[in-house]
């Protein structure tokens, strides 16, 4: 019996695959907030899952015991789902692909997702990342795109990717998804690093604004703009009342704005790939 649930088969327009995962490559859990704020802004309905027991280890990914609605107590497992909705203001539908890092058969998982994308005609896919980098909170969030797709390339003002190391599952998926001639890109965004394991709502905002525009439509994101304001206002406390991290703070802002294009730089791109190196069972 296969791991891959359809609950509908969904007729759809030149759809779009945006996905992300929560763990290794979701710092701030900007990825994972991102695809879940376009769940809910868009009102997706589920229509396919990937059940997990074949492919995570609960003894690192533990399943939660937590009360349903009707009080009752229930398993809640690791997942990985897809969502679907029409795009507003354009002639296409989104696949939104919400999940989990899994440990385990990594070949096997990916294939499901690719044969999800190849059944509905996807058009495009999106992979969406987060790393901690050396970058300030005061300035724009810098989102790198990748591709090794020319026609992708050429409308985004792409580069391919030339990194060789450690991968995550977004990294396989896009190969993957490559190979079975589906255009594919890559977003990462950049999380301070001086503050790991906090929410990084500014950057899930710039992860949405790329992708968002990149299917040609838009989105209101009101909510995320207030949580980016009291995000900055914590850490603007948090920085003043530290002198050696306020130091910190003025040599990464001193930094991003003496970088010509920061937000596409190959300094931004070296943190990508030393992370990646450094972090290879985060």
């Amino acid at each position: 019996m296969s791991a891959l649930v359809w609950h509908d088969r969904p007729n759809l327009r030149r759809p779009v695959l945006i996905a992300a995962f929560e763990g290794w490559s979701d710092a701030g859990d900007a990825a994972s907030g991102a695809v879940q704020y376009l769940i809910e802004q868009w009102d997706a309905k589920l229509f396919a899952s990937i059940e997990g027991e074949d492919y995570f280890d609960f003894t690192e990914v533990r399943p939660r015991i937590r009360f349903d609605d009707d009080g009752n107590r229930e398993v809640a497992w690791p997942k990985n789902e897809f969502y679907v909705a029409p795009i507003p203001g354009v002639d296409r539908d989104l696949v939104v692909l919400s999940g989990s890092e899994p440990q385990l058969r990594w070949k096997t998982f990916c294939g499901h997702i690719v044969e999800v994308a190849k059944s509905l005609d996807t058009t495009m896919a999106l992979t969406l990342g987060a790393l901690l980098a050396e970058v300030p909170h005061t300035r724009p969030v810098a989102v790198m795109g990748s591709s090794q797709d020319e026609s992708l390339s050429e409308m985004y003002a792409l580069k391919p990717s030339e990194y060789e190391g450690p991968a995550g599952i977004t990294s396989v998926l896009n190969l993957l998804l490559h190979q079975a001639h589906i255009p594919t890109a890559a977003l990462w965004a950049a999380v301070p690093s001086y503050i790991p394991g906090a929410p990084a709502p500014k950057a899930t905002l710039s992860l949405v604004e790329k992708a968002v525009s990149m299917v040609g439509a838009s989105i209101k994101t009101t909510n995320l703009e207030i949580a980016v304001a009291s995000y900055e206002r914590q850490l603007d406390e948090l920085v003043k009342d530290d002198d050696e991290t306020e130091e910190y703070l003025r040599s990464l802002e001193e930094r991003y704005d003496s970088d010509d294009t920061p937000l596409s730089s190959t300094s931004f791109i070296a943190e990508v790939e030393q992370f990646l190196r450094e972090h290879p069972h985060d």
